[in-house]
């Protein structure tokens, strides 16, 4: 007869942790089943290679089998490395002695210490529940290759719910983290720490995840990342908290779109070809650009939607610190409610009798004092003659434009902050 797969320790290349000795509730501690069951799983051989280097196991399933484990000690992926594997349905869960300093499973190799590479790859989590009670982290991946994180809970983690370093493209969606459970108006938000994802690598794609509770909701220490979905509201920027960090000075390359800044903002420190469009930002959430050496380049900021409270009156975009060295910055088609307008470009008409009229953008204007283009436009009303005008003052981000006559004129005028790399404005 076939023993029940609740007792079997595999079925073809399915293995079971309950098989192993595994306490599917809770009670015992449930670390080396789990790691003995991960042994033989990646055991398997098919003689087949992914990347060099990386066994290819066939598609093995460690399946958890809806199970609620708890743990000791990080459960370590096999030493030697190995890909083509799923971790499934099931909820791990870490003990009042877990490390504090650890995550509850981690993808990395001893051989990581000495020489970067790849050892894992297409290692899949699906349907897991990560709960590091309030000790450590919940997912450790580094050195690793296409990495998909699916339909995952992580809670209660103190360092990261999910921290990928090195490596190449981690996927993680239509997943929820949180330091605490709360759907919001926490009484304790003010006091969350950690961060819900933490990407220190490069070519990583976030979709369709909810941050909820965490001091930073993702930090991106890495290029060329991708983050579509998110939604955070982990810790309002009244409580000191931040939706998104691009900590990467100088060499960002991050798209950001379609996401939702709740309560929360945006912080990017010397962004350079960062890419910002179609995100909602609510409570008065907004985008801070961080100097670290005092430069952005390639910056796009446009399309978004920004509602805020008209009392405070809080900019869309904020200036920390000084920049001197800026090129390629385009903020501009942004929708704003009850927060201050800030854009690279200002449009303005004024009219009167006169030989001056005198347009101030530094309200509107991003940058203080950076003009580097200007149109406009002179009409004058019920009189014959054509008057002699110029633009006379473009200095503190105010035009003037003068007339050798009086004359009842309207002058519309147009600039922008925008220069291409190398150019220099002839007006400051």
């Amino acid at each position: 007869d076939i023993l029940p797969r609740s007792i079997l320790r595999g079925y073809g290349k399915v293995f079971y942790p309950i098989g192993y000795g595994a306490d599917p509730t809770g009670v015992k501690d449930s670390s080396a089943a789990i790691l003995n069951a991960l042994a033989d799983a990646f055991n398997v051989s098919t003689g087949l290679e992914l990347l060099r280097g990386v066994h290819d196991l066939g598609g093995v399933v460690i399946d958890l089998q809806g199970g609620s484990y708890k743990i000791d000690q990080p459960i370590r992926l096999p030493a030697q490395g190995g890909g083509n594997v799923v971790i499934t349905s099931g909820s791990i869960r870490a003990s009042s002695i877990f490390p504090g300093n650890r995550h509850l499973i981690e993808l990395w190799s001893p051989s990581s210490q000495n020489a970067a590479g790849f050892y894992y790859e297409d290692i899949t989590f699906h349907d897991i529940l990560f709960d590091s009670s309030f000790r450590g982290g919940g997912l450790y991946v580094i050195d690793s290759a296409r990495i998909r994180i699916e339909n995952c809970f992580f809670i209660h983690f103190s360092t990261q719910g999910v921290l990928v370093e090195r490596g190449h493209e981690t996927l993680v969606s239509n997943t929820f983290l949180g330091q605490y459970l709360t759907v919001g108006g926490d009484k304790r938000e003010k006091d969350f720490t950690g961060t819900g994802i933490e990407l220190a690598s490069n070519d990583n794609i976030i979709t369709d995840v909810v941050i909820f509770s965490a001091a930073i909701g993702l930090a991106i220490r890495g290029q060329a990342n991708m983050i579509t979905g998110l939604h955070c509201y982990n810790k309002a920027t009244y409580w000191g908290g931040i939706g998104i960090l691009v900590r990467l000075p100088g060499n960002s390359q991050t798209r950001i779109d379609n996401c939702y800044l709740d309560y929360n903002g945006i912080v990017l420190e010397d962004p350079v070809q960062v890419h910002v469009s179609n995100v909602f930002f609510l409570g008065d959430g907004n985008i801070v650009l961080k100097s670290v050496k005092g430069r952005i380049s390639g910056l796009d900021i446009v399309d978004n939607m920004f509602t805020g409270s008209a009392k405070a009156n809080a900019p869309i975009v904020k200036l920390d610190g000084v920049f001197l060295n800026i090129d390629q910055v385009m903020v501009d088609r942004n929708s704003v409610n009850g927060m201050a307008l800030k854009s690279t470009i200002g449009k303005s008409t004024v009219a009167g009798n006169g030989t001056k009229w005198t347009i101030d953008f530094s309200q509107v204007l991003l940058f203080p004092n950076k003009i580097n283009h200007v149109q406009y436009s002179f009409y004058v009303r019920g009189q014959s003659g054509i008057p002699a005008h110029a633009v006379r003052n473009v200095t503190g981000n105010i035009v003037t434009v003068e007339s050798d006559k009086a004359v009842d004129g309207v002058v519309s005028v147009e600039v922008d902050q925008y220069n291409r790399r190398g150019e220099i404005s002839p007006y400051n």
